[in-house]
């Protein structure tokens, strides 16, 4: 038995790989290289949020990169640690842990164990279809709120303040009153570097520029002792592994760690999925909301063995990924390779690397998030969209990533709903010698049959949309004058009509008749037509059958046939027309 099929389901690598390209490795190993460079300060930086110690960031990249490549559809996401999450653990861990450094290592690790077990279940029952739920609109704004609120965090940099860990409003505010302040020689590496790799984006496409930008500020910051002049480094990079295994927690802290755990989750999952759709929008594929989730299951298993803490996929370490040249998730190995390297062999030369540079490296790469003329489109074609959008990008600068999707989302979920709960019912009328029957305002040329209205509801009927379409049928029914003889239900738009909604409908031909008003409903489908029987709407509603169009009940009404469940089904060759 071939077993290599079945695994390419599980583990998308072993698909991608036969078809990897020669040409494609360099490209792949320079990307690596520069992410691990990015990721390396970023680790450090978030362990600190965390109130852990900076190998613990180090490991969980580290560990989580070594597994994630295999299960993850994306391929330009990184896996890394992130700042939310490390907020979040650093708040809801100092508690439990009681100042005892060693249990609350442990806590973290076992807490992103946790997380893997929930992802594994998420994947099993496929609950990553939840992401469809996230617009185009939502990702524009996103986006947009992504490149602004990464910008507010390493302009300051640039200018030598490094205490910034606020919302974008905050280090925006920030960075105004503290101008004075500005570390003009920081300002100068970084704004020289940030020269230098916007005149590569133009000069010299794909090629390893930001590589040769982190080196030459390495070189620089040794031989001129930038540090001494104040120009932050990256600062001491331990070296050596943990010891891979369980991490040593209670039974009993399991039932304490699991709502953080699920927390981290939901950020995981949310901003994973996000980061995947904003490449695939972007360069083309396909992404699996669903199979993102084995990956965070297996990197997160990965990084709470190996002594981390909670991953997930981060922004900005994607950006530098993609900026960098990644050409499959290949990148994520080698970006994982240098850091073994480097937390083995090579950790003191990194102490050297100015901050103002590594600042410029990310502001570039998310310059290219930020497109206005995405937002000009959604204002000029689709205003509530627009909306979403906006809604995504302050949520996004107002708090933090996940709350600018959910925000998003949110809103994009009570759009739809709102649209689904006021359905269109179109108002019938002939089309000009045919027997066929179409919008009336929209088509103007439509005739209307004297004595007769005909509705067609363009929706699924269920309970919170059928009391509109109850409505608007009875509302523009009594504004006719004179009062018709007939009124006409086309169901053929109306795929799937629940108990509530057949009830309904038979209570309004109740209300109708009570009026001297017949109505006929026609060209309703198999599961609708016994959905009516079943509340004993069929008769009310003149007997629903599927050999009764529209065109059918209209002559009938006329005189010139009779109604067709007296006589059966129409011979062959009549001519006549077959509802659905």
């Amino acid at each position: 038995m071939n077993f290599v099929p079945v695994l390419a389901r599980w583990i998308p690598a072993l698909h991608w790989l036969r078809g990897y390209e020669r040409g494609w490795l360099r490209g792949d190993f320079v990307a690596g290289v520069t992410l691990a460079a990015y990721l390396l300060p970023s680790a450090i930086g978030d362990a600190s949020l965390a109130g852990l110690p900076p190998e613990s960031g180090l490991y969980a990249c580290l560990f989580a990169g070594l597994a994630f490549w295999l299960f993850c559809s994306s391929r330009h996401t990184a896996i890394t640690v992130t700042s939310a999450i490390s907020l979040l653990l650093g708040l809801t861990l100092g508690g439990l842990a009681d100042g005892d450094a060693a249990r609350f290592g442990a806590l973290a690790s076992g807490t992103a164990l946790l997380v893997a077990v929930i992802a594994f279940i998420a994947w099993q029952v496929r609950a990553g279809a939840i992401v469809r739920f996230i617009s185009q609109g939502v990702m524009v704004g996103f986006k947009c709120g992504v490149a602004l609120f990464l910008a507010s965090t390493q302009v300051p940099k640039l200018c030598g303040f490094h205490d910034v860990h606020g919302a974008f409003w905050v280090n925006s505010a920030n960075l105004l009153l503290r101008l004075k302040e500005v570390n003009l020689l920081s300002l100068g590496i970084g704004a020289a570097a940030l020269a230098i790799l916007v005149m590569g984006k133009f000069f010299l496409k794909n090629k390893p520029v930001a590589l040769a930008v982190v080196a030459g500020g390495i070189l620089v910051s040794a031989l001129f002792g930038l540090e001494k002049h104040g120009v932050r480094s990256l600062g001491d990079v331990p070296h050596g592994l943990p010891a891979v295994g369980l991490p040593d927690i209670y039974v009993s802290d399991l039932n304490t760690l699991l709502p953080l755990a699920f927390a981290c989750f939901l950020l995981a999952a949310v901003e994973t999925a996000a980061i995947g759709r904003m490449f695939v929008a972007e360069h083309g594929g396909r992404f699996d909301a669903n199979q993102e989730l084995m990956a965070l299951a297996a990197a997160n298993l990965a990084a709470g063995l190996g002594r981390g803490f909670p991953v997930s996929g981060g922004m900005s370490q994607s950006v530098v990924n993609e900026d960098g040249g990644a050409r499959t998730p290949l990148s994520g190995v080698f970006a994982s390779g240098v850091i073994f390297v480097v937390v083995l062999f090579f950790s003191h030369p990194l102490h050297a690397l100015p901050q103002p540079v590594l600042a410029a490296v990310v502001l570039v790469a998310v310059a290219d998030l930020f497109k206005l003329s995405d937002l000009k489109e959604l204002w000029r074609g689709d205003r509530p969209e627009f909306v979403v959008a906006m809604a995504a990008l302050l949520g996004v600068l107002g708090s933090d990533l996940l709350h600018g999707v959910l925000i998003g989302a949110v809103i994009s979920l009570v759009q739809l709903i709102r649209r689904a709960s006021r359905p269109h019912v179109a108002l019938l009328g002939r089309i000009p010698g045919t027997r066929r029957f179409s919008d009336r305002e929209r088509h103007q040329d439509n005739e209307p049959i004297p004595g007769v209205l005909i509705f067609r509801p363009e929706s699924d009927l269920v309970y919170f949309n059928v009391d509109h379409v109850r409505d608007l049928i009875l509302d523009r029914t009594r504004a006719e004058t004179p009062p018709p003889k007939l009124v006409v239900l086309d169901l053929s738009a109306a795929p799937y009509v629940d108990m509530q909604s057949a009830r309904s409908l038979a209570g309004l031909a109740d209300e109708l008749t009570a009026a001297g008003i017949r109505m006929q409903a026609v060209e309703a489908r198999a599961a609708v037509r016994d959905r009516l029987r079943r509340v004993g709407g069929d008769v009310r509603l003149g007997g629903v059958t599927r050999f009764i169009s529209v065109a059918d009940a209209v002559e009938a009404f006329a005189g010139r046939t009779e109604p067709k469940e007296l006589h059966g089904p129409p011979r062959a060759g009549s001519g006549q027309l077959l509802s659905p």
